[in-house]
């Protein structure tokens, strides 16, 4: 229950460090204008740090209950394997409902799916590298 709950600190502290690379950098800052006149002026740093942190240990926990059940001989293969179920109901279904209903240019639709699939994995790995029920 330990290796649970540091690797659910270290994922949530890892998803907020990555959305800020990921949301903060010039190019996304480019790509993403298109929200500009709905985007909050200033963010929340600690409600971010704290849904971050919530993330880290539904994904880590949810990843231990479906251990068993996920394709791949070893822990490595089983992270990426949910990196991939993860990555499709959380970046690749919003993204497709994005595109439906506003106008969001294609750059920053494919934006958002790389850098979502490269978070995944990295959230994969440590689950798959660490987490074995």
């Amino acid at each position: 229950m330990g290796g649970y709950i540091i690797v659910s600190i270290v994922s949530g502290l890892l998803f907020g460090i990555m959305d800020a690379l990921i949301n903060a950098n010039p190019l996304a800052r480019r790509l993403y204008a298109v929200y500009e006149p709905i985007a909050k002026k200033s963010v929340n740093v600690l409600a971010g740090i704290v849904i971050d942190l919530i993330y880290g240990f539904a994904l880590a926990g949810i990843f231990w209950l479906l251990y068993q059940a996920l394709p791949g001989g070893s822990g490595l293969v089983k992270g990426l394997s949910y990196a991939g179920l993860v990555w499709f109901f959380r970046v690749v279904m919003s993204a497709a409902s994005q595109w439906v209903m506003f106008e969001v240019p294609v750059g920053a639709l494919g934006y958002s799916l790389l850098s979502g699939l490269g978070e995944m994995l990295v959230l994969g790995i440590l689950y798959g590298l660490t987490l074995h029920p």
